[in-house]
Parts: structure tokens; sequence; C-alpha cells
């Protein structure tokens, strides 16, 4: 399934964050959006999922607008992974995850054996299952964004949306959550992702969009996208890139440019 956003301007209220974006989203594509804080990625996740309405131009889900498609039928299609969730009721992490199945079933109906099987099975492949029956309010921030992935993966979705994903996560999960993304991908989803760790795109994108002041700087493949002097006009560091064996890329910061 694809996802087209053709001159589109983005905001909140009465304020335009950013405008004149034209993107693409393919099938079985991850695509990662890098930019400053204040660059506008959550407002713009929140008008790609029709959370917040279009200023200018358009989205198009399949080639359809997306003010056309039903809410119910959208969700089916488009899940979130925001950067936080509160929770003042203590469900259980699978009653959690059980709600990323809202969307396929039916009104007042109660979640079938199937629909219970997808959540847990949802918590299996990201390594939780032994976390199903605690409290969602007793686990640490980093278990909670897992839980949070694993309820939208319950949606069975065909497009993801993630503002960064890997943010609160150990080191280790971050690695595993990546190598997750690449297998969705490979299994046909299609992804799109915020986060602010170069690395992260070379090792899970198939292209980077850069984000700054509300426009786009530049859009294409990692090592095309991410070079010292596009990292230094978006996050005003010099960074250095490597390329180790395998041909994996690395940034790191030049330290002698900010460490006395």
């Amino acid at each position: 399934m694809s996802l087209d956003l053709r001159s589109l301007a983005f905001g909140y209220g009465s304020r335009i964050v950013g405008s004149d974006l034209t993107l693409s989203l393919n099938t079985g594509e991850v695509l990662a959006l890098l930019g400053p804080n204040g660059a506008g990625k959550t407002t713009l996740f929140k008008t790609m999922l029709g959370l917040l309405p279009v200023k200018a131009g358009e989205i198009l889900l399949d080639g359809k607008p997306l003010a056309a498609w039903p809410r119910r039928e959208r969700a089916a299609r488009i899940a979130y992974v925001p950067q936080a969730h509160a929770v003042l009721f203590p469900f259980s992490v699978l009653d959690v995850v059980l709600m990323g199945r809202a969307a396929r079933i039916a009104p007042f109906a109660m979640p079938s054996r199937h629909d219970r099987q997808v959540a847990v099975s949802a918590l299996e492949s990201l390594g939780m299952s032994g976390l199903a029956a605690k409290p969602y309010t007793e686990i640490s921030g980093g278990e909670r964004q897992l839980a949070l992935i694993a309820r939208a993966l319950a949606q069975e979705p065909e497009i993801l949306v993630m503002d960064e994903p890997s943010a609160s996560l150990d080191y280790g999960n971050q690695m595993r959550v990546l190598a997750h993304i690449r297998a969705l991908a490979r299994q046909g989803l299609s992804i799109v992702l915020s986060t602010h760790n170069p690395d992260h795109a070379f090792l899970a994108a198939d292209r980077v969009a850069l984000l700054n002041g509300g426009k786009l700087a530049a859009l294409g493949p990692p090592a095309e996208v991410l070079t010292p002097k596009a990292l230094k006009e978006l996050y005003d560091i010099d960074v250095v890139i490597g390329e180790l064996e395998g041909s994996a890329r690395i940034c790191a910061p030049r330290l002698d440019r900010f460490l006395p």
C-alpha cells in the first residue's frame, strides 16, 4: 500500500509548521525522517494519520484522498507508534496490545480467540511474552515503548508510522527493533519512522528524508543524503562518516570541534 504527500502544508490551529512537502512511501519500504527538535516531524506524522487536517495540498492512501477513507478502514491500514503513552489504569500489557485490534473488532463485540492470538504473537515477536500479565503501569519506559510497538503490530497494518520508536530503549533493544523493522519491510509492510540517530537510518532505512524549517531539505538513499555537510546544516554539529567491514556506515561527532 502506498502513501503519497503532494505539495503538503501541515500544522495545527492557525499555525503552519511545514509546507510544500512532496514525498511518497512505497510498499515494503522503510523511510527514515530526520530533523532537529521543532522541525515538525510529529505534526507531520499526525497529519499523515488524519489526526490533524491538511492545510494545503493532499495526502493519498493507495491513490485515494486520506480524508475519503472511513476511519475504521484507515485505522485497519495505518498503525501509529507514538513517542510516549500515559495510561492511568493498570491494564495488563497483553490488554494494551490487544487494544490494537479495535479497528478489526465489530462495535460492542469482544475480542475473539484469534484477536488474542494475534496480540500474543506480537508480544512474542518482540521478546515480551514474559510481561504479558504485568500491569502496564509497572513496567519500565523502554518496556512500554516495546508494548506500543507490539500494539501497532497487532493492528496488522499495511503502513506503520513510528515516532522515534527507539528513543527510550537500551542499546540491545534498539538493535532488535531495527532488525525487526527490516524484517517487517521484507514481508511487505511500509514503514516511516523518525529518528535523531543517523546510524539507525543507515542500518534500517531504504531512503531518508531530511526535514528542516518545515521544508524537505533532502530525500534519497541514506549513503547519498546523510553526508557531513547535510548533518551540519541539520544539527549544527561536525561529524565524520566512515564505512565498516560489510559496507555498514557509521556516523560519529568530530570531538575536536566542540570538546576542550
